[in-house]
């Protein structure tokens, strides 16, 4: 059975840094790339970072140059880097597997983060 274990989610100051943590375990065929979502309280779910096995990445225009998102691919686990915390970052973010065709993706149960004074 496959789980998604996310961590280092919490409460930050504006500017602040965090680092979101997401562990896969099970056995997890066709990965093409593992990243992170995250969604406010009222808006749709959205892109935060994502990366494909072949190191490429994509990241969310109001994100870029503050987040990093990394992947650990032998270990199945990616961690998103925050810095500058503003608070329209404060959601609850979800690490995401999207697997090749029709294949079922895999979602962690979401982690908070809130960015506050």
């Amino acid at each position: 059975q496959v789980q998604l274990e996310e961590s280092g989610g919490g409460l930050v100051q504006p500017g602040g840094s965090l680092r979101l943590s997401c562990a896969a375990s099970g056995t997890i065929s066709s990965i093409y790339a593992m990243g992170w979502y995250r969604q406010a309280p009222g808006k749709q779910r959205e892109l935060v970072a994502t990366m494909s096995t072949d190191g490429s990445t994509t990241c969310a225009d109001s994100v870029k140059g503050r987040f990093t998102i990394s992947a650990d691919n032998a270990k199945n686990t990616v961690y998103l880097q925050m810095n500058s915390l503003k608070p329209e970052d404060t959601a609850v973010y979800y690490c995401h597997i999207g697997r090749r065709g029709l294949l079922r993706d895999y979602w962690g149960q979401g982690i908070q983060v809130t960015v506050s004074s």
